[in-house]
């Protein structure tokens, strides 16, 4: 049976709790508190919600999500799982649900089966991965791979969405989003086609109003119940995805389980710098010897450091030459080569044409994707 309280009174119960014990209780916990003292509601008026979200302020939207009413079951008490199913969270009839994160809860590290994604509104939160802490502030965007060990919680009165997608979702609804040549869409191929390992991506957006607008408006169609409101659920996760690729893919910071986070970084370094770099001086940033780097470099993505470097000019002037005007010689430029003649000899190499040829003949075609090549 469910039991029903609005998101403001529940929070305000949460903070009470702990400022009056100093103690923490887990969501369910705290349901059950709240049943025990008779203060859950068999029902509760449906909002008004027809309000332009869009234009409200961060203040004026919290309490709009103050009054939207929150679904609850009780808790049998018996130890918290590790692992949260989907069938834990998301209604039946959702593909993708959206909350505001409870403050003041308990920290319990936990895995579930769906894709999570965190985004700090307002404030800041406490992202645990693997036991790594992660203070995550205003407009960062964390999307966490299923059977990843997490946690997230927020200490003080800041405002954290959580997205819930199913895993079934992605090979379904978001086929389209998955075959195309980015790295969102190359991160949740390799989460659908692997073996279940921890993996997170994390954006930086500086709070962006359009951003904030397509998850506010998540929140509000998740309350409603209506037979279009997945369906633009769905629309604005859309949304949401091409604004970060579009706008944040520079910020990116990732984990990937079968580098280790350590090495993710160097990667990242190199997609970033490789114009520039050299090995010498890579190795002396990340305190590798020469050798071992090598070494690193050849085991984790099949090429050695010179092919990886050519590999990342080549795979940006493919990018420059159909997307942009630019001239060869100021790709040239652009992708760390000394001239348009040396630059134009190794394309010619790697493509059996020159630069321009490649331009004309592949103008309407995407560019070819390298993991991790993020510009």
């Amino acid at each position: 049976m469910a039991y029903y309280m609005t998101y403001g009174e529940f929070q305000a119960h949460m903070k009470d709790y702990y400022q009056r014990t100093g103690n923490r209780l887990q969501f369910p916990e705290m349901t059950e508190y709240l049943y025990n003292k008779g203060f859950l509601y068999d029902s509760i008026p449906a909002p008004d919600l027809t309000d332009d979200y869009d234009s409200m302020s961060d203040e004026e939207f919290e309490k709009v999500v103050d009054s939207l009413p929150l679904s609850l079951t009780l808790y049998d008490g018996a130890p918290l799982a590790p692992t949260v199913e989907e069938a834990d969270l998301i209604p039946n009839a959702r593909d993708v649900f959206v909350i505001r994160h409870p403050r003041y809860t308990r920290p319990n590290l936990h895995r579930h089966n769906y894709f999570e994604i965190n985004y700090v509104s307002r404030g800041k939160g406490t992202f645990i991965f693997k036991e790594e802490e992660h203070i995550m502030q205003d407009g960062e965007l964390c999307i966490i791979a299923p059977n990843s060990k997490h946690d997230f919680y927020i200490d003080d009165d800041s405002t954290i969405f959580t997205i819930c997608i199913r895993k079934s979702t992605f090979e379904t609804t978001f086929f389209s989003l998955m075959s195309r040549k980015d790295l969102l869409s190359y991160f949740f191929r390799t989460i659908l086609q692997g073996d279940g390992h921890a993996n997170y991506l994390i954006f930086f957006t500086n709070s962006n109003r359009t951003l904030k607008k397509y998850i506010r408006n998540m929140m509000i169609e998740c309350s409603k119940k209506d037979m279009y409101s997945n369906t633009c659920c769905i629309s604005y996760v859309y949304l949401m995805f091409s604004a970060l690729l579009r706008n944040y893919s520079q910020t990116i910071q990732f984990y990937n389980h079968e580098m280790g986070s350590d090495f993710s970084l160097v990667l990242q370094y190199i997609q970033h710098n490789y114009q520039t770099l050299t090995l010498s001086s890579l190795a002396e940033l990340f305190h590798y010897s020469e050798p071992y780097l090598c070494t690193l470099i050849k085991q984790n993505t099949g090429l050695t450091f010179t092919q990886l470097i050519k590999k990342l000019r080549l795979a940006d002037a493919t990018n420059y030459l159909l997307n942009t005007s630019m001239k060869v010689s100021e790709i040239a430029e652009q992708i760390g080569y000394n001239s348009a003649d040396h630059f134009s000899r190794v394309f010619r190499s790697a493509y059996k044409m020159s630069p321009l040829e490649y331009r004309k003949q592949h103008k309407n075609e995407e560019p070819e994707f390298v993991p991790f090549a993020i510009k």
